[in-house]
């Protein structure tokens, strides 16, 4: 099969289009078509090997997965002999997870990592949900404890997550104030947002505005700044997913870390966020997005030849909500 790999940390210009042998379903596994898969800070970051601390789990001198990308959407061409809950033809979407390997033409995906694609979303779209989506539901409704009423706040609105968290949070039941730049102020606006602060002109945490729950993406500002823009009684949730600049030894993790030092301290709930794919997350996205409560916004398409332009688009910071790879 055709497949994006990986030999080195670096650069885009170090993925290649090559053919490598397909994969083969284990006893849980299900073979899947790829049609359709989604890029992720995540794998700009497993791309440059950053932060470096990453490498201790990563590889330390090269990465140990050959193959990039987590998001997919496809049709199911194999199971194993234990596989019970997917068959043969299916449409599905999910998410590899750090196995990886879903910018090429087959991957092999855990039983309990696919779930059923919506069936009112093209392969493209259903691509651009699973880990964005994940992390948007995990942040606000399972961390965040978002109830009807809140006051919500979202730092990233207009990325992968943000754009998906809005659309969530709304749908949870929340006023939200999404945070991004002057051009995508529209966009978040679209999406359902109750209040948007251009970040290039406004300070969020200056504003007299208190929110229950401040949902950070991006890692740019200091806990005393976050904390300033909660309620009393707040929730902090960090969420260090974004792509940032300069090869670093922690990047974002020290923010994380220094949060979860300071959490006990504090009146404020500060609590940290990593994504992990489940059957049950997918299946709640799937709900929400066939009862028109959510929908993907995708930025850009790409064949999968040319997944290190996508890339080199991704770290930019010109993207904004998803990149999308067909297959």
């Amino acid at each position: 099969m055709k497949a994006i790999v990986q030999d080195r940390y670096g650069p885009p210009e170090t993925l290649t289009l090559a053919d490598v042998a397909a994969p083969v379903p284990g006893a849980n596994e299900v073979l899947v078509r790829i049609e359709a898969a989604a890029l992720n800070a995540y794998d700009w970051h497993a791309m440059r090997g950053d932060p470096r601390l990453a490498r201790l789990a990563m590889g330390r001198s090269r990465p140990r997965v050959r193959i990039r990308g987590r998001d997919f959407a496809g049709r199911v061409e194999a199971v194993g002999a234990d596989v019970r809950q997917v068959r043969p033809g299916d449409a599905v979407f999910g998410d590899l997870g750090e196995a990886n390997g879903a910018f090429a033409e087959y991957a092999c995906v855990p039983e309990t990592s696919v779930a059923p694609k919506p069936a009112n979303l093209t392969p493209q779209q259903a691509a651009a949900l699973p880990l964005a989506g994940i992390t948007a539901l995990m942040g606000l409704r399972d961390v965040g404890r978002v109830e009807p009423g809140h006051r919500v706040l979202i730092n990233g609105a207009s990325g992968g997550v943000g754009t998906l968290a809005v659309q969530l949070a709304k749908a949870l039941g929340a006023s939200v104030t999404a945070v991004c730049s002057t051009r995508n102020v529209d966009l978040v606006r679209s999406l359902g947002a109750d209040h948007v602060v251009d970040y290039t002109r406004e300070d969020f945490t200056r504003d007299p505005r208190r929110h229950d729950v401040l949902f950070d993406l991006v890692g740019n500002r200091s806990l005393t700044a976050l904390r300033r823009a909660l309620t009393s009684t707040g929730t902090l949730v960090l969420s260090g997913g974004g792509v940032y600049r300069g090869g670093s030894l922690v990047g974002p993790v020290w923010l994380i870390a220094r949060g979860r030092l300071l959490a006990p301290f504090v009146r404020h709930r500060i609590v940290t966020l990593a994504a992990a794919p489940s059957r049950e997350h997918l299946d709640t996205l799937r709900t929400h997005v066939e009862a028109g409560r959510l929908a993907p916004v995708i930025d850009r398409t790409y064949p999968l030849h040319e997944v290190p332009q996508a890339i080199r688009y991704l770290e930019s910071e010109h993207a904004r909500a998803k990149v999308v790879i067909t297959v």
